[in-house]
């Protein structure tokens, strides 16, 4: 996998969130991840949203989008409780 981000828009996510890209990307290796369509944010194009844990031992939700060979990341953050007791059902 391949992972492309805005760098300022990364910059703004750490502060905001903070989440860095680096680490979010790393979600994507959890084996008990798991992706769905975000509806809400896929006017222009497919967005989805994965929830999963990073290399940090953090559970964090990025909003991503798949172009070509790359995975997009738009944003991350830290899952809610109500994001952790879904994963931890699941």
């Amino acid at each position: 996998m391949r992972f492309k981000w805005d760098p300022e828009k990364a910059r703004n996510n750490l502060v905001k969130h903070g989440v860095s890209f680096e680490e979010a990307a790393t979600a994507f290796g959890d084996p008990l991840a798991f992706t769905r369509f975000d509806p809400d944010h896929s006017d222009e194009e497919d967005r989805f949203l994965l929830l999963g844990a990073t290399s940090e031992a953090r559970l964090v939700v990025v909003s991503h989008t798949n172009r070509a060979d790359d995975i997009r990341i738009i944003s991350a953050r830290v899952a809610t409780r109500r994001e952790r007791r879904t994963y931890a059902s699941d």
